[in-house]
């Protein structure tokens, strides 16, 4: 039987934390958990960030050491070194967004290549992370997607972009390490589907190396999945899903409504929660062809993949089921279940302190959103900073 109560032990959720950083988490999560202060926050150190103002020991000290690991990937290893003493692996996330040039994208596979050959050599860091974005321009996915004919000279740059992403899956296949692939928004995710897939169709050959990511707030995914999963099984090759909500939910129905097309997001939080649940039990019941990682900070899910890997007895260590949470939250459920014996990582975002600010911003913004992450998030700390005082 499932231990129900498992993610209320604060005392193992919060063990690496000093009380001082236990203060610091419950000063964050109460600034967070107000509107007005993230959204007048968000614009002073825009500000203060554009206007060259000597704020960046300040963020460093709160909201970037509390959300990311470090400013390189040196900067983070006490962090993946620590986490690691309780089982918890580190996915490291170079979370510098918006970049538009050959030369961007260039760095961007390089630094996921020194990542995949650290990774190698280190046991805490069995995965790696990249978004389809930070190997090509939008554009070029979008028009993709869109069944647009390229020009010659985007025709030259989209075959640069598959190189990446071949020259990245094809070292991780070398030194064994997941690739997960980011989703992003649904007018250009075909295309990137369409490419993950043949990197799919490449590399997973005998065990699986990349993983695709299924946002679940979209109401056709499940159906993409097991087409996907027809098309594998015909094939002979293994499917790697990273399944999560979804991060664009405001920007993907108003631009339904602006250009009338039905909106490819769920009705409503319980439908997705719903479509979230039917994709993780699908998988489950297909492990043998399809491996997971359950990227969510859902309570109610977890319990329930750890039901289902009851109930078709899958080994808690099973290397095709993995649990992921971002850096900085849910540690009630990333330690519990690392502590219960469960493959668990969380994702950490590092870069330059200006360069992650719009991550950072947008990590913000979202937890002002769910009222109800925030609150369980403070409920929690208080419980743990009062069992100290105890």
């Amino acid at each position: 039987m499932i231990d129900h109560s498992l993610f209320e032990n604060t005392g193992t959720a919060f063990t690496l934390k000093s009380d001082s950083e236990l203060e610091r988490a419950y000063f964050l999560f109460k600034m967070i958990s107000s509107q007005p202060l993230v959204r007048i926050g968000t614009a002073a150190t825009n500000f203060a960030l554009k206007a060259k103002l000597p704020v960046e020991g300040l963020i460093r000290s709160t909201v970037f050491d509390h959300f990311c690991g470090g400013v390189n990937e040196e900067d983070c290893l006490h962090v993946i070194d620590k986490l690691y003493t309780k089982g918890v692996s580190s996915v490291l996330d170079y979370s510098v967004e918006g970049k538009e040039t050959e030369e961007q994208f260039d760095n961007a596979v390089e630094k996921i290549l020194k990542i995949i050959r650290f990774c190698d050599e280190k046991e805490a860091m069995p995965i790696v992370v990249f978004k389809p974005t930070g190997f090509g321009r939008f554009h070029l996915y979008q028009k993709k997607t869109e069944g647009l004919d390229f020009t010659e000279s985007e025709q030259n740059e989209w075959d640069r972009v598959v190189a990446r992403f071949d020259a990245v899956c094809k070292l991780a296949k070398e030194k064994d390490v997941e690739v997960l692939i980011d989703g992003e928004e649904s007018w250009m995710q075909d295309a990137a589907d369409d490419l993950v897939e043949d990197m799919m169709r490449r590399y997973n050959k005998d065990v699986t190396i990349v993983y695709n990511t299924l946002q679940t707030y979209r109401w056709d995914r499940l159906e993409y999945l097991k087409q996907l999963h027809k098309r594998a099984k015909a094939e002979g090759f293994k499917i790697g899903m990273k399944i999560v909500r979804g991060a664009y939910m405001e920007k993907e129905r108003n631009r339904a409504e602006e250009k009338g097309y039905a909106s490819p997001i769920c009705e409503n939080k319980k439908a997705t929660d719903d479509n979230f649940n039917a994709s993780m039990s699908y998988i489950l019941d297909n492990l043998n062809e399809i491996s997971v990682f359950i990227g969510t900070h859902n309570e109610a899910s977890c319990y329930l993949a750890m039901e289902l890997m009851e109930k078709y007895n899958i080994a808690k260590e099973d290397n095709n089921v993995w649990f992921g949470q971002l850096y900085g939250m849910s540690d009630h459920i990333s330690f519990n279940l690392a502590a219960s014996g469960y493959n668990v990582a969380k994702y950490i975002p590092f870069g330059p302190v200006k360069d992650v600010m719009p991550y950072l911003i947008r990590r913000a913004e979202e937890n002002t959103s769910v009222a109800g992450q925030t609150n369980r998030e403070l409920s929690l700390l208080k419980a743990e900073k009062k069992r100290r005082k105890l």
